[in-house]
């Protein structure tokens, strides 16, 4: 039986409109401040928060960002449901804080169900770095697509957490190829832009990305990777610098190698030259080789090419 956390509306008549609720066994918890639900979400195992906003001790989209925000607690997922009184710019603040969806008041039971039911089943979540090529596509003619790289973190079957130097809007749709050292070709998937990540370091930018088409053969990958655990493929760890480079307006840190399963990996970070200072730099691509020269190696190649 699993719990559902409410806070900032009256979660009683939740179980009503959502008959699904009670076909999944769940239980609905009344929060009474916006504190007492982080504290209590703490180890409480629950995978779905539904808040409103009449939160007595905080704003709406500051709880949101505080759930969002804290790492034991970023596999939660959260629903907002508003009002119809509430201004429609509040809408998009608290999708951008890091919610999954607003729904408004009244609410349409097929789509509250449908969003429940999404929202319920969201896969387990494993942390992983692994790099990615990334392609803008399917945007509107207005719209500048543009190829960067970037880090994968967070994956799961239904999505992953994207790190990128380049700014993207919501519903972008991005082709996406996950390098993975063990596979001789890369995982191509399909996915689009949902939400904003906060919690990602300057001077990177965050995105949720809901995968929209995944090949079967990545999607086997992906269940490898998310049901034998991110150790399996290797995280790199917080490592000291190795080296530092200047290619023009940026500083790229060069990590300590770090061991997997299959060899070594090692991160390369960057930021602006002007802002650097050791240690700051954001995350920009993992390389992967046998040995650990051979990954610097490996690095400064990419950097050579790529910088």
């Amino acid at each position: 039986m699993s719990a559902i956390f409410v806070a900032g509306l009256d979660g009683r008549g939740l179980l009503i409109e959502a008959p699904i609720l009670q076909r999944e066994g769940c239980v609905v918890e009344q929060k009474t401040s916006g504190r007492e639900l982080i504290r209590d979400l703490m180890g409480s195992g629950a995978r779905l928060v539904v808040l409103g906003p009449r939160l007595e001790d905080l704003v709406l989209a500051d709880a949101v960002k505080r759930i969002r925000t804290t790492p034991r607690l970023r596999a939660v997922s959260i629903l907002v449901l508003m009002p119809t009184s509430e201004s429609p710019a509040v809408d998009r603040t608290v999708l951008d804080a890091g919610a999954n969806a607003v729904l408004r008041r009244p609410l349409d039971r097929s789509l509250l169900e449908s969003w429940l039911a999404k929202l319920l089943t969201v896969a387990r979540r494993v942390e992983v770095r692994i790099p990615v090529d990334g392609q803008v596509v399917g945007s509107a003619r207005h719209t500048s697509a543009g190829h960067f790289y970037g880090v994968a973190r967070d994956l799961s079957t239904h999505g992953l957490l994207l790190a990128c130097p380049m700014r993207l809007a919501m519903g972008h749709d991005l082709e996406l190829d996950l390098r993975l050292s063990e596979a001789p070709m890369p995982l191509r998937l399909l996915g689009r832009v949902v939400r904003d990540a906060p919690d990602v370091r300057w001077p990177y930018l965050g995105y949720g990305i809901e995968f929209l088409s995944v090949p079967q053969t990545s999607l086997s990958a992906v269940e490898q990777i998310v049901r034998t655990g991110a150790a399996r493929f290797g995280i790199p760890c917080e490592g000291g610098i190795h080296s530092t480079l200047r290619r023009g307006l940026w500083v790229y840190e060069v990590l300590q190698p770090t061991p997997c399963e299959d060899g070594w990996q090692v991160e390369i970070r960057r930021a602006p030259h002007d802002l650097w200072q050791p240690g700051n730099g954001g995350p920009f691509f993992v390389v992967s080789a046998n040995s650990p020269t051979e990954a610097l190696l490996s690095a400064r190649s990419f950097l050579a090419r790529n910088a």
